[in-house]
């Protein structure tokens, strides 16, 4: 995918909406980047670091027996494992060198399942550098485990307790950090959202994602490529990576919201955290809350690359419902023995749906499992206690 125009736009969507003491900081970000990215010694650090500490190439699992059941071939893009267990350490490294590079020591993050700030806890450790990561209260109350391991990396967690205390708050706090601190700090932002040049600096550092899948999708189709490729969008960071990759073949491109944060199908355009896309908003343009049993999806908006895939009809953007989320979570855990993020788990979830319908039979599906569940059984296990005792009582 190509970058953005000058303005930091792609298309009608993205742009520099900031205060106007942070426009130094995102100029002298993108002179940073550019700079960076085309120097062949950073790639090289970044890829080798990437390689021996985050475990890269992640491998494309092939799913007999869920493939078997559903009628299509459903390949999966495991960045499950990946170190720390998603996608997010890709883009964190990345912009951990950066930082730097740029001479700053002290990493500030956002973060709603945890896997964004438990990866830059862990960049942070890595490089010796100071880290605080914002999280909104209700999301330190279902993803506590992650909080103990970001606490155990040495970063300082601020629950945030204002507005509905999820990710979009969170957002809030760490700019309003970022603000006060602009000099030695760095805002290391986990998905391709935010003021020009993060979403498209997050997606540079992500597509190796999507390369390493076509790559590895062409070695198992013998030179083709697959049908369809499927990701779950939040903010939208390992679906952009994953696009990427693709974006150039035949293949269909699809992202799957959750139902209750559905900004693409649900949303309109409006400008948000220094961006514009499509956000969930009132008539009067006011921010409505985001719904999600994921964490991670749990966001009034999307990436503006993703808002101009989908007015370019390049992409689709489809929604997944709570129930058929957790039901896709147990059916992958029982079929191939692999436990989702519940995030990734939305991704599953419309490819069983659609298997034989939209989604021809025969048809080969990779789909980018953007994490490991491990930080979710806990709540899917309440979940699905608290629907055993219902029924108990029916």
């Amino acid at each position: 995918m190509p970058a953005p125009g000058p303005d930091g736009r792609f298309g009608e969507f993205g742009g520099r909406y900031v205060p106007e003491s942070l426009v130094p900081a995102c100029m002298e970000l993108e002179g940073a980047f550019r700079d960076a990215w085309a120097d062949p010694s950073f790639h090289a650090e970044l890829d080798g670091i990437l390689r021996d500490y985050g475990g890269r190439p992640t491998p494309l699992t092939e799913c007999s027996r869920l493939s078997d059941r559903l009628g299509v071939r459903l390949l999966l893009k495991r960045e499950d494992l990946a170190h720390t267990g998603s996608h997010k350490i890709n883009n964190v490294i990345g912009q951990a060198l950066l930082a730097r590079r740029m001479g700053k020591r002290r990493l500030i993050a956002e973060t709603g399942a945890g896997q964004h700030g438990v990866a830059t806890a862990t960049a942070a450790a890595l490089f010796g550098m100071e880290c605080v990561v914002y999280m909104g209260e209700v999301d330190t109350e279902r993803q506590e485990l992650n909080v103990f391991r970001m606490e155990l990396l040495g970063t300082e967690v601020r629950p945030v307790r204002t507005g509905s205390r999820t990710l979009k708050d969170a957002v809030n706090e760490a700019l309003r950090d970022w603000v006060a601190s602009v000099e030695g700090t760095h805002y290391c932002i986990g998905s391709v959202m935010g003021p020009h040049p993060y979403p498209w600096m997050v997606r540079e550092f992500q597509r190796v994602v999507g390369d390493e899948a076509l790559d590895q999708c062409r070695a198992i189709l013998d030179g083709g490529e697959p049908d369809w490729v499927v990701a779950c969008v939040g903010g939208g960071s390992n679906a952009a990576g994953t696009f990427a990759g693709f974006v150039d073949t035949g293949a269909a491109l699809v992202g799957v919201e959750a139902e209750g944060g559905a900004a693409i199908t649900r949303g309109t355009p409006g400008v948000l955290h220094g961006m514009q896309s499509h956000l969930l908003q009132d008539e009067d343009g006011q921010i409505s809350e985001a719904e999600s049993i994921s964490a991670g999806l749990d966001y009034p908006g999307i990436g503006p690359e993703h808002a101009h895939l989908a007015a370019s009809g390049r992409a689709r953007y489809e929604r997944a419902q709570d129930a058929e989320v957790v039901s896709a979570f147990r059916l992958l855990a029982e079929t191939e023995g692999i436990i989702p993020a519940l995030e990734s788990a939305h991704a599953i979830a419309w490819v069983v749906r659609e298997a034989g319908r939209s989604i021809p039979e025969g048809s080969t599906v990779m789909v980018t499992l953007s994490g490991r569940g491990d930080k979710d059984v806990a709540q899917v296990r309440d979940l699905v206690g608290r629907e055993g005792s219902a029924a108990d009582g029916a």
